[in-house]
């Protein structure tokens, strides 16, 4: 296996991981709490993080710590779960599959990736997949709802981007640099959470025990390959992970929770499928430069050489709340009976 093929593997763990979180939530935890969930995803891991790395960001990168973690985490969580809970989870996964698409002109404007052909047709190819695995007749549309889905979308391709051009500091690794981000995102989400839901609901054993495996596997080890995949690959080649995510948690409910899947559900996730491993086919990317500083913005850690576009992956939502990115991050899960996605 190449040195590229196993940095695409790891970070394919992520979107993989994130499909579960529908299954963990609705099986593990308490319900109508996604905000308080998406906090006990993101800050008991970014502390973890801080504790096990004893690196503290430096200079510039307490306010970029800052942004990356809003738009990763603490904006996207919000967003996804107001998309979530204002439309059908079919629709919401859709209008959250848009995300490569708004990475290729992120990634145009601030890493100088030159848009293709073939990525706009790969990002559109997934989106479709995505739309025939999730979307149901008659599903109905909601304004609100579609802009907080389309920001959610959007604030995790800017954190997928913007992760990409600041690159992490000398002497920093990847897990402090996701510690950073999860303690800020965390930190964002805790006074929304607290506002909006109130004090926490009683948890019992099986609750921490799942809030455990979200914050720890399918957030601290997922959000480190993920940010470490942003770092290796190019934009593209990781946001185009994202489909992975609703395809994992589809898998998920036929196996554990006995939803059936149609041959119309099939060749989504056959074309799904395969647009992510067309998205991982341009050329190496990712080769690290000296880029100009821009007003107002710290001189970039890294430019791009391929191919553009790029998950959030995940975006899509269920109208039953629960945690989710994601990007952040693009983290997506689903029920196929009429719930959805998460991130």
């Amino acid at each position: 296996m190449s040195r590229k093929a196993a940095v695409v593997a790891l970070t394919a763990l992520a979107p993989i991981s994130w499909g579960s979180t529908y299954f963990v939530t609705t099986e593990f935890l308490p319900p109508d709490r996604p905000l308080f969930t998406g906090l006990m995803r993101a800050l008991p891991a970014g502390l973890l993080l801080l504790a096990l790395t004893r690196k503290l960001p430096q200079g510039a990168w307490w306010w970029k710590s800052a942004v990356l973690g809003a738009l990763n985490i603490g904006a996207f969580f919000p967003l996804l779960f107001l998309a979530a809970y204002r439309l059908p989870g079919g629709v919401a996964a859709v209008v959250g599959s848009v995300g490569p698409l708004f990475v290729v002109g992120l990634a145009a404007l601030f890493l100088g990736e030159k848009p293709t052909a073939r990525t706009l047709l790969t990002a559109v190819a997934a989106a479709f997949g995505v739309s025939l695995v999730v979307l149901k007749a008659g599903a109905a549309f909601d304004t609100v709802g579609v802009l907080a889905g389309l920001l959610s979308a959007l604030s995790m391709s800017a954190g997928v981007v913007f992760t990409k051009r600041w690159g992490r500091p000398e002497g920093v690794g990847a897990l402090a640099l996701t510690g950073w981000q999860l303690t800020a995102g965390g930190l964002v989400i805790l006074p929304i959470a607290f506002l909006i839901e109130g004090a926490p609901p009683a948890l019992t054993g099986t609750h921490l025990a799942g809030y455990a495996y979200l914050a720890f596997g399918n957030t601290a080890i997922s959000y480190f390959l993920w940010f470490r995949g942003i770092e290796q690959l190019s934009a593209s080649s990781v946001t185009l992970l994202g489909p992975l995510s609703p395809l994992a948690a589809a898998i998920i409910g036929w196996v554990a929770l006995g939803q059936a899947l149609g041959a119309v559900q099939v060749l989504g996730m056959a074309i799904a499928f395969g647009a992510t491993l067309a998205g991982q086919l341009g050329p190496r990317a990712a080769k690290r430069t000296e880029p100009a500083a821009g007003p107002g913005v710290a001189q970039a850690a890294e430019t791009a050489a391929g191919t553009a576009a790029g998950p959030v992956a995940e975006t899509g939502v269920d109208p039953v709340p629960f945690s989710s990115a994601e990007g952040n991050a693009q983290e997506v899960s689903m029920d196929l009976e009429g719930s959805a996605v998460r991130r």
